[in-house]
């Protein structure tokens, strides 16, 4: 029997993250986190592996993650500009969420599948925040991407990798919209 939820296909249609230097404090308490991350890991899960978990990080850690990506950015060589623009991610940060893809190598389940259920668990986190009122965004950037920042810093197994940092706070005003998909362009009809 289909049953049509128009308040649930109103918000996807509607949902909009927020740019993470305007969230800021008030972010929920952590009995209204672990509300979202309930939510979060209601996810496809082939396998019931759990492939991911949930890395909650608040200050003064986000100071301390914002300076070691800072070295660790200028020891990649990257651009001063680029370095100082992730490192602010952090520092001004309240309340971040990494959700750390954590795959069961030995299962008999392809890997990929459990990387794709870690970043169906980023986007179930951030539309669970969005649909709870708070401002939320998820971001990656090199930090997430650099095998020995990952473990210097978070102690990372070496098979593990950060799919997503779920930034979670309030803003002030509405996010911006930006462009979206041409359906048609992106579509085909695979019918015989």
């Amino acid at each position: 029997m289909k049953k049509a939820n128009s308040e649930v296909l109103e918000f996807i249609n509607s949902r909009r993250s927020y740019p993470t230097l305007v969230i800021s404090p008030p972010v929920p308490t952590r009995e209204e986190l672990l509300e979202l991350l309930k939510a979060a890991a209601r996810v496809p899960d082939h396998g019931k592996l759990e492939p991911w978990r949930f890395l909650v990080i608040e200050q003064p850690k986000l100071t301390e993650v914002a300076e070691r990506l800072r070295v660790r950015g200028l020891e990649l060589g990257k651009a001063e500009s680029l370095v100082g623009k992730a490192s602010e991610v952090f520092a001004k940060a309240s309340l971040v969420v990494a959700v750390i893809g954590s795959p069961d190598l030995s299962a008999k389940i392809p890997a990929v599948e459990q990387q794709l259920s870690a970043g169906a668990a980023c986007l179930s986190l951030l539309n669970a925040a969005l649909a709870s009122g708070w401002a939320a965004s998820w971001v990656t950037g090199f930090g997430a991407h650099d095998g020995a920042f990952r473990e210097e810093v978070f102690n990372l197994a070496s098979h593990e990798f950060i799919a997503g940092f779920v930034h979670i706070g309030t803003a002030g005003a509405p996010p911006p919209d930006r462009p979206r998909p041409d359906i048609a362009a992106i579509t085909e009809w695979y019918d015989g």
